[in-house]
């Protein structure tokens, strides 16, 4: 595609649309479901270093299952926005960790130390059959894990609506190694995601 940039403009805004006419009832059970698959099939995050985020625009709240994984051993962090160009840095979160706002009026800890991430979840506004990621556009994530070694296990985490036979990806993006949906647990084999644990009965 030669103006994929104007049509991710394009897709975003209506993906956001879309996710604003879920239910309450709807967005309470796919939540549910996909804090449940993270808890069930990753109990061995509780051994690691996650990076996770602040929910906005009616994403999936990480927060339940990370905290899951904080009481189990774990040590969480939240992204920190340093400035518009350069990656993100990982500063360490607990349920009642000082905080302030951040970048786009996000919440973020205030200096409560940098963390370096074993894995990092991370919100996909949409995503395709490649497991490659439309997120909103700033480029952060990618620049982030582009830098970031070794690279920390990248699982990305959306509404199964958000699912697009293509976002066109470009040589910065980066694909997802799992991708987490109401519907299961997708695993990116040679860029190509495969459903391997269901939620179908």
């Amino acid at each position: 595609m030669d103006d994929w940039q104007t049509w991710r403009k394009q897709q975003r805004a209506q993906l956001i649309t879309l996710r604003k006419t879920v239910t309450k009832e709807d967005h309470r059970l796919w939540s549910h479901t996909i804090t449940t698959l993270l808890q069930q099939g990753f109990s061995k995050l509780c051994k690691n270093n996650i990076g996770i985020y602040w929910p906005i625009h009616r994403e999936f709240d990480p927060r339940p299952a990370a905290i899951y994984f904080h009481q189990q051993g774990a040590t969480l962090a939240l992204p920190e926005v340093v400035s518009k160009h350069t990656p993100l840095c990982f500063q360490k979160w607990w349920p009642d960790a000082p905080m302030k706002e951040g970048a786009y009026g996000i919440p973020t800890p205030e200096n409560t130390g940098i963390i370096n991430v074993d894995v990092v979840m991370i919100p996909m506004l949409g995503f395709d059959s490649q497991g490659y990621r439309l997120g909103y556009g700033s480029g952060y994530f990618d620049r982030t894990l582009a830098i970031t070694k070794p690279r920390p296990l990248v699982i990305g985490i959306a509404f199964e609506i958000s699912h697009l036979n293509s976002i066109y990806p470009q040589p910065h993006d980066i694909p997802m190694d799992v991708v987490i949906t109401e519907a299961g647990v997708y695993q990116n084999a040679g860029n190509k995601l495969k459903l391997i644990e269901t939620t179908s009965k």
